[in-house]
């Protein structure tokens, strides 16, 4: 096995299951025990990641995800539009009514991904439960992936990286971009943003497999009306949003 194969798995291969019902860290518990992924098993296809967004239970103003993303990940606060953000708040205005929608902007990690599509060297690539992420040791910062993106949801590195998580690699002149918090899942445990929106009292955002016809976030898009972000497109985006 070649050294950056190798450095792949051990990105991605996070953790091992814990025993129910303990709790791993303040406010922090397994959602789901079974889903937790043994060290060195492959992601699966019987298993699809996703988000459900309630856009009329994310309040104007509020950023608690985007802290809560950029604690866990380590990314620096931004100072510009060009700096790095794996998840950003956006502000909408209908024109003709005048209503105004916030909500959470993040990779839509599509079923059938642009930026994989285009990426030159194979560092864009989707796992086998829908996860898209970036390899940073085949990433030569071409951003071919950042003008692929429909949702602007990549940034560059353009600064040097002098401190990051061991579970999350950074690195200057790469891209990244949400990661649904690979690291985290990977071990039975809900991303960082998700946590921080039911701890704030919103309970915009519910994270789930899309593929159990019985879990939460199956149920929730059954019972409400939901759309992709640009559906047109036919990237099969495992995000869904409420009122839209």
């Amino acid at each position: 096995m070649s050294d950056v194969n190798q450095d792949r798995r051990q990105f991605l291969a996070r953790g091992s299951a814990v025993a129910a019902g303990i709790a791993i860290a303040p406010g922090m518990l397994l959602f789901d025990f079974a889903r937790a992924r043994p060290a060195g098993e492959p992601a699966s296809s019987a298993v699809r990641w996703g988000m459900l967004i309630d856009t009329t239970q994310c309040e104007s103003g509020c950023d608690d995800c985007v802290t809560a993303c950029r604690k866990e990940n380590g990314w620096p606060e931004p100072k510009a539009s060009t700096d790095v953000q794996w998840i950003r708040k956006v502000e909408l205005k209908q024109i003709s009514s005048g209503k105004q929608t916030s909500l959470p902007m993040m990779c839509q990690h599509c079923a059938n991904p642009p930026c994989v599509d285009v990426c030159p060297t194979a560092a864009s690539f989707k796992r086998a439960d829908g996860i898209v992420l970036v390899d940073k040791h085949r990433c030569i910062g071409c951003r071919y992936c950042m003008m692929a993106c429909p949702f602007k949801a990549r940034s560059f590195v353009h600064e040097p990286v002098l401190d990051h998580d061991s579970d999350m690699p950074r690195g200057q002149g790469t891209v990244e971009s949400c990661t649904l918090c690979v690291h985290r899942v990977d071990k039975g445990i809900r991303p960082a943003c998700v946590e921080a929106c039911e701890k704030g009292g919103h309970r915009a955002i519910v994270f789930g497999d899309l593929n159990d016809p019985n879990s939460e976030i199956s149920l929730r898009i059954r019972s409400v009306t939901t759309t992709q972000l640009r559906a047109d497109l036919g990237l099969n985006t495992g995000f869904s949003f409420v009122g839209l």
